[in-house]
């Protein structure tokens, strides 16, 4: 069993304590659940900003710990601050030492958060809404295509963006009318391997309604420039930033230098 394996067959017992534990009907009593969405497509298009989607990010299960004892208020104004045209926080507690209340408290920040994590189930959408999201992201690689466009649907239905994450080629058939993000991975989900090419091979295939984003391994201003040169509008970035002593310091500094 691989690393998404393991995460998504976990992900399913999560999920169902979760709903046992707090009904949708409580989830909708949020005071986040009525929150107007900000755009992260609208945000992606404005050539005014930097493109890019920081995240916050404490640990991985191929990098282990990222940054101990990260200040999420701290870090994701200071991203805000410097510029960035969205925010990424990772929910994911088992695999990634996330939670709820990190995207909660980056909500203070009014531009786009994206609710990283695997989702399999429309309660996870609900839950998404409930703690301020404004996205979610959907990853091809756990998902079939059917699943890809009924969650999506869930989710535009509740006035969610959606970002769809491929990896390689044969996920290519999950892209449906439903989506207008689209995210390709530069490291394969399965072995945590990077290749920074993967974006651009596949960049080409997409349909040019859809907006390009760029994950993972992106670590340089030329690589941005790069992927800005390729058509790709949007550019997901969050170890590079999250491994500094500062992340907040780290990334301003990268974007004065973009």
């Amino acid at each position: 069993m691989n690393i998404l394996d393991q995460i998504i067959a976990h992900k399913r017992k999560e999920v169902a304590q979760n709903k046992a534990q707090t009904p949708v009907k409580v989830l909708r009593q949020s005071e986040w659940y009525g929150h107007t969405c900000f755009s992260l497509k609208s945000s992606l298009l404005d050539s005014s900003k930097t493109g890019i989607i920081a995240e916050f990010k404490r640990r991985s299960p191929s990098k282990g710990i990222i940054h101990p004892n990260p200040d999420v208020l701290n870090i994701t104004a200071a991203y805000t601050d410097g510029g960035a045209s969205a925010l990424s926080v990772l929910t994911d507690q088992n695999f990634f030492g996330g939670n709820n209340q990190d995207l909660m408290l980056a909500r203070k920040n009014n531009i786009p958060i994206l609710r990283k994590d695997f989702i399999i189930d429309p309660y996870q959408i609900e839950e998404a809404k409930s703690i301020g999201a404004d996205v979610i992201l959907l990853i091809a690689a756990c998902l079939t295509p059917e699943e890809v466009q009924l969650l999506a649907k869930y989710a535009i239905q509740l006035g969610l963006e959606v970002l769809l994450e491929l990896h390689d080629e044969s996920e290519l058939e999950h892209v449906c009318d439903e989506i207008s993000i689209v995210g390709i991975n530069n490291r394969n989900l399965k072995t945590f391997e990077v290749d920074i090419e993967q974006s651009i091979r596949m960049a080409g295939q997409i349909d040019a309604s859809k907006v390009l984003v760029a994950e993972s391994g992106i670590s340089s201003v030329n690589e941005v420039k790069y992927f800005k040169s390729k058509g790709f509008k949007g550019f997901l970035m969050g170890e590079y930033f999250m491994k500094q002593h500062n992340p907040g310091t780290a990334f301003q500094d990268f974007v004065k230098l973009l």
